[in-house]
């Protein structure tokens, strides 16, 4: 048993539909344990002062992971250059292995002495950077938020390595160590809260964070070990591999940092709205980011090998039908979901964050800003596998220059939002009608989620038509599409009519009552729109159950052939 067991764990995944599906699976665990985290953290503390501190603490350390983890420990740079010398470098094949060996060890070297001279200097320069991450507190909650923030500056260093560790796990299609990796790095979190929070205070819940962040690398060692790549630190004497990682890197670098810089502004104009809309802000972000996860990382993620595979041996038809299939399951499940969670969006938030301290009224608030970040589901899912399809034909600008450039147009949007619900009532009477919110205050907020969801819009749009100029046209997009909107409204349509029903069934003003009304609609809702799809001969689906009926455990291994390292 115990060796059927590690023999899953260490094995590979060769299909796409398979590989994601484990990946989503794994990744579904991981956010249900995230949820499971954000109800703690909101049945203590609900939407107030406390977890504003604590969220807006992330921002600088998220700003260090995000540029210099992806500028020099990128998964989907340093796969391609892995990959290249393990199966396309000169020599033979122990001395392919060990040129691959010495560019993680230079990659590992390199990043473990930029990352700690950057939380060193940001150390000292914390006090002087909280003004600008959040100009709404005071004296006393700036303090509490430099000395996060300064525990935190460890976490992106745990995070990096684990970046490393994920490139070979990846290149090998270990999915399934990776798939864990951020399954632990929530129970390091929860831990924080449970047992050092009582102890430390908001301290306790930072050690829990860099203790998941530690987890996050360590549950990966014994797989690259295993697998003879486990980094070493070294003196770096060849600068070249470095430079190409860089070069490929840097474009990324700055457009993933121009994400979290509008996630940092959003943070330091909410820091000014109201006490607790920070705290909205965040949950409901992470509410959106599990559909995020479970759907567009997980189709992306298990597409990235492969893409890179076909684009190296030049076979773009492969290449080209391979992100087709992954595009069109993204449509697939993203659409629908939308309407489900628009429509149970209060149902959802009361279920995952509804106690102790998180009250109706904070419910309703988290609850529309939910909805319109889902909103825009289906096009940031598809930004995901397309910037993927990118990097693994050797691309970066292109899609960083579309991202910036809507990075600055949330920026733009979010001011102008906030000066009309502010300037212009009508404006924000109108979206507390549509998401009936009337009688709730801090709508202000909402106008940063509108903000993010225009910009992601455009984001998407720009991005598919560009990569259709440059690899060829996605025929089958388009098809299932409005199939899924057709699917999605009906769907949706009924699922709303069976809250009203289920209302008279159970009793809402309790946790399971309001559970099962949410279930039930969504169950009749998700029954409906499967017949919607059997009945317009939707392909997607037929693959889906084919996937299902797959003996799971049965799944080959596919470790690169000897010929093809």
């Amino acid at each position: 048993m115990v060796k059927r067991i590690l023999n899953f764990v260490y094995k590979g995944f060769d299909g796409l539909h398979e590989a994601a599906l484990l990946l989503a699976l794994s990744s579904l665990g991981s956010q249900v344990l995230a949820l499971f985290r954000d109800r703690l953290l909101a049945g203590k503390f609900g939407a107030g002062l406390e977890l504003d501190i604590y969220y807006a603490s992330f921002r600088i350390p998220d700003l260090v992971y995000v540029f210099a983890v992806s500028l020099v420990v990128s998964v989907s740079v340093l796969i391609p250059v892995f990959l290249g010398k393990l199966s396309g470098g000169r020599g033979t094949e122990d001395e392919r292995k060990e040129q691959a060996s010495q560019f993680i060890n230079s990659i590992f070297s390199v990043f473990t002495v930029l990352i700690f001279l950057l939380a060193v200097i940001l150390f000292f320069l914390v006090p002087y950077l909280v003004k600008f991450i959040a100009p709404g507190f005071g004296e006393n909650e700036l303090k509490e938020l430099i000395t996060l923030t300064r525990i935190l500056l460890l976490s992106p260093a745990f995070l990096g390595f684990s970046g490393i560790l994920s490139s070979v796990v990846q290149s090998f299609n270990k999915f399934f160590i990776y798939a864990l990796a951020p399954v632990f790095y929530n129970l390091g979190i929860i831990f924080g809260i449970i047992f050092l929070y009582p102890v430390f205070g908001l301290n306790g819940l930072a050690l829990g964070v860099l203790f998941g962040a530690f987890l996050h690398f360590a549950i990966q060692i014994p797989i690259v070990y295993k697998l003879g790549f486990l980094p070493k630190f070294e003196i770096v004497r060849n600068f070249s591999d470095i430079k190409k990682v860089l070069q490929l890197s840097l474009p990324r670098a700055l457009g993933l940092s121009a994400t979290q810089f509008v996630i940092t502004i959003f943070v330091a104009l909410a820091s000014g709205i109201s006490i607790g809309s920070i705290t909205v802000l965040t949950f409901a972000f992470n509410l959106q980011s599990v559909s995020i996860s479970v759907i567009g990382a997980s189709y992306s993620v298990a597409a990235f090998p492969t893409l890179t595979r076909f684009f190296t041996e030049n076979k773009r038809e492969e290449f080209l039908n391979h992100i087709l299939i992954a595009g069109r399951h993204i449509i697939f499940w993203s659409v629908p979901l939308t309407a489900l969670f628009i429509v149970l969006r209060a149902q959802i938030v009361r279920v995952v964050l509804g106690t102790g301290a998180f009250d109706w009224t904070e419910t309703r608030l988290v609850a529309a800003a939910l909805a319109v970040f889902i909103f825009s589901l289906t096009s940031q899912s598809l930004v995901l596998l397309f910037v993927r399809g990118y990097y693994a034909s050797g691309e970066t600008k292109k899609p960083i220059i579309i991202n910036v450039a809507s990075s600055v147009v949330m920026i733009i949007s979010a001011f102008v939002f906030i000066k009309l619900f502010d300037f212009f009532p009508m404006v924000r009477i109108f979206f507390e009608n549509l998401l009936r919110i009337k009688e709730v205050s801090g709508t202000t907020v909402l106008a940063l989620p509108i903000a993010y969801s225009f910009g992601m819009f455009l984001n998407g749009i720009i991005l598919w038509r560009i990569f259709e100029k440059d690899f060829g046209r996605l025929f089958g997009l388009r098809r299932v599409s409005w199939q899924s909107i057709v699917s999605a409204v009906v769907m949706g349509i009924i699922a709303y009519i069976s809250l009203y029903i289920f209302s008279n069934v159970f009793d809402i003003n309790t946790f399971v009552g309001i559970f099962l009304q949410g279930l039930f609609s969504g169950v009749v809702g998700i029954m409906v729109g499967i017949g919607i799809l059997f009945s317009l001969k939707n392909r997607e689906m037929e693959e889906i159950v084919t996937s299902f009926r797959h003996k799971f455990w049965r799944t080959k291994p596919i470790a690169p052939q000897p010929e093809e390292l």
